[in-house]
């Protein structure tokens, strides 16, 4: 990729809409759920001045909606205690200092170690953003060392509420994730199968197969307990998901039955019930009686060791330092500015910090666009929230769902609800002055993109080439061990599956790694043609597995190879891009 590319700042496209989230509505309800009652309690006590600390704990509701229950019991628990650490180590400074400059640089280092752990853990949405936001703004609470285990205490209750209401669901629906993630996986498959191996668009879209099977994998792999039949059913239909990706045209992947499929997962029908490939029972399934078979290479997967966090997190250490020396400098010119609430820029810049500058530039350009109309908006809900307290609380709560219900379209338009919000929460304590209020959000936010943008170009990721190089080496050696399984006469059955599952991780690994690396800036040129090369040559190797495991019929198979070797064009066959 040439110099120019890489440095060019996109626009179009960086305010546009898209689709909702299939599950908009659940973090929306839950977080509502969570905030409102003890709002509604400290409203009836007259307390709205503790409100902050309530609505730490409550905040985590907005956590771990894609994880299957047993695995978003631990995520939402570490969220909770990890929101207590970052809240204690606030409080307590607060009630130690009141120099703003040491207040900045402790919300700095603690910015960037939320954002180096959510990243590292794999958190997903809202990542640290949430967390940093709670423990910045307690830094400028007024505090005394006596307040700080009550506070603590009102944040842990209400936190631990908030887990009760992100466990909830699972008393009736306790397969919904797993559910919606074999039905992406589903729908994913059937638009690459789609594309009937066209070359116009086809790698992107396979691309996008392949992540959300894998995704779904891991759903399904996230559980932890040994899969009953509800999890074989889903199993089975993943592997019907991964048939079409290995030959999107072969008739027992017609996409009309995969959108079919997936349209029964939702809701709490019945899983619909798809024949096992008793072709090749002993290449791929284990019969233990008639009613029940199991994938074999799913416990391989589970027992398959993975990156420690602690890898992960030296990997993240230049985005790390990026959100430090970011935040901290962004706090400091808020200061210089004589602006009251600093940790407002601080946060502005802890939010940016994407994979890579290109997108943290994006991110810039939609927190600004966003805040700037959501200041707008809450100059015309004030006079509205200030007729009584009850008033106040009630837009809040609004603001809070319209937040979550709109940002997964885009995040500038979850800002435009998230602003207002965040402002009307300043005035629980006391009232506010609505010009000072708007005057000094829309100044962070400017200076908090501006100062965060700079840092996120001035610290270079260097690494980012060393880890793309990484994910080629992986992806290479495990399209080389599946290979040598299948050039032997009968391999053991769980052996190839477990080479299967990890030539496919490591293709989803490689490409996010050449994506996030792609736009980067200040790094020596990327090895694109090698990329192309070991994505083309795995997922090759993945469809003869496929096949060799009895899925897809060898004449289908091999004509929608020759199908997807012409696509490439003239001067290009399967020879000429084999390592």
């Amino acid at each position: 990729m040439s110099s120019a590319t890489r440095h060019r700042l996109p626009l179009a496209g960086v305010l546009r809409l898209g689709r909702p989230s299939d599950i908009w509505f659940k973090p929306a309800l839950s977080v509502v759920a969570a905030v409102a009652p003890p709002n509604l309690i400290l409203l009836a006590l007259g307390r709205l001045d503790l409100a902050m600390y309530t609505m730490a704990g409550s905040l985590c509701a907005l956590y771990g909606h894609n994880r299957p229950y047993a695995a978003r019991a631990r995520v939402l628990a570490g969220v909770v205690l990890g929101m207590a650490g970052g809240l204690t180590v606030s409080l307590v400074t607060a009630s130690l200092t009141g120099d703003a400059v040491v207040l900045v640089t402790v919300g700095a280092v603690m910015a960037a170690v939320q954002k180096a752990v959510s990243d590292a853990t794999r958190l997903g949405p809202p990542a640290n953003v949430v967390l940093t936001f709670i423990s910045s703004a307690s830094l400028f609470a007024p505090q005394t060392l006596g307040q700080v285990p009550g506070h603590i205490a009102l944040a842990l209750a209400t936190g631990t509420w908030a887990w009760l209401i992100g466990m909830a669901p699972g008393l009736l629906r306790p397969y919904g994730p797993e559910r919606r993630a074999t039905a992406q996986a589903l729908n994913a498959a059937a638009a690459y199968a789609e594309t009937r191996g066209a070359a116009d668009g086809h790698a992107r879209t396979r691309s996008a197969s392949a992540a959300a099977i894998h995704a779904a994998w891991q759903s399904l792999l996230a559980a932890g307990a040994r899969p009953d039949r509800t999890r074989r059913a889903l199993e089975r239909l993943l592997v019907r998901a991964e048939v079409a990706l290995a030959a999107p045209a072969d008739t027992d992947t017609d996409p009309a039955r995969l959108r079919a499929w997936a349209r029964e997962l939702r809701g709490t029908g019945r899983i619909p019930r798809v024949d096992s490939p008793r072709a090749c029972a002993g290449a791929l399934l284990r019969a233990e009686d008639a009613e029940d078979d199991e994938l074999l290479g799913v416990q391989a997967e589970r027992a398959h060791p993975r990156p420690s966090a602690r890898h992960r997190l030296a990997a993240l250490a230049p985005l790390a330092a990026r959100t430090a020396i970011g935040c901290a400098l962004a706090g400091y010119a808020s200061l210089a500015l004589g602006v009251g609430r600093p940790y407002w820029a601080l946060v502005t810049a802890a939010s940016l910090y994407q994979a890579n500058v290109t997108l943290t530039w994006s991110r810039g350009v939609q927190r600004v666009v966003g805040n700037v109309v959501g200041v707008l908006l809450f100059a015309a809900l004030a006079p509205l929230a200030r007729l009584h307290p009850a008033a106040l609380v009630l837009c809040a709560l609004a603001l809070t769902f319209g937040a979550e219900a709109l940002i997964s379209r885009n995040y500038w338009l979850g800002s435009v609800c998230v602003t207002p919000m965040a402002l009307l929460v300043t005035e629980f304590a006391r009232a506010q002055n609505p010009a000072e209020l708007m005057t000094e959000r829309v100044a962070d936010t400017v200076v908090g993109a501006l100062v965060g943008f700079v840092a996120a170009v001035a610290v270079t990721n260097r690494r980012a080439g060393d880890r793309l190089g990484h994910a080629l080496t992986a992806a290479e050696r495990a399209r080389e061990r599946a290979a040598r399984l299948l050039a032997e006469p009968h391999p053991a059955p769980h052996a190839l599956e477990s080479a299967r599952r990890a030539l496919a991780a490591a293709l989803v690994d490689l490409r996010a790694t050449a994506d996030a690396a792609s736009g980067e800036w200040w790094q020596r040129a990327l090895p694109e043609e090698r990329v192309v090369l070991a994505e083309q040559s795995g997922h090759r190797t993945l469809a003869a597995t496929v096949r060799r495991q009895g899925f897809v019929p060898q004449a289908r198979a091999q004509a929608q190879e020759q199908g997807e070797n012409q696509g490439r064009g003239p001067g290009r066959t399967t020879e000429d891009i084999r390592p």
